[in-house]
């Protein structure tokens, strides 16, 4: 399981003192761009290449909240969910007491140069590990 540890900063926040609900798909996609290049996937080349990695849908369960200096960490493992389309399951887990706050499926696909679902040699790798 990759793991990304991270801290909330107050602007982080709502009204509420918790973490907005949108700023979770921040730290989400921080952690899958982590996940990837530590996986020898570079996000930008690829784009620069012409293959596009998009998300499709994203499904989140969030469990309980995040507050101002708490220490986090965001899980991701990858699965493959059909043949042009993969699925990064995620947690973003609290450091202090281990308790899940959020829980998501993030599907995505890669795009090629002509627009159409496609996975790269590169994240067919992925799969194979």
């Amino acid at each position: 399981m990759f793991r990304v540890e991270f801290k909330v900063r107050d602007y982080e926040l709502d009204m509420q003192g918790i973490v907005n609900n949108g700023v979770y798909f921040n730290y989400l996609e921080h952690a899958r761009h982590e996940f990837l290049l530590e996986s020898g996937i570079d996000f930008a080349a690829m784009t620069e290449a012409g293959i596009h990695l998009v998300v499709i849908r994203s499904e989140l369960d969030y469990k309980a909240s995040l507050k101002s200096g708490d220490r986090f960490v965001v899980e991701v493992s990858l699965e493959r969910i059909s043949k042009v389309k993969f699925g990064f399951r995620q947690r973003v887990v609290r450091l202090e007491d281990e308790k899940v706050c959020v829980e998501g499926l993030v599907i995505g696909t890669a795009l090629n140069q002509r627009g159409r679902p496609y996975i790269s040699p590169e994240l067919e790798a992925l799969f194979a590990v």
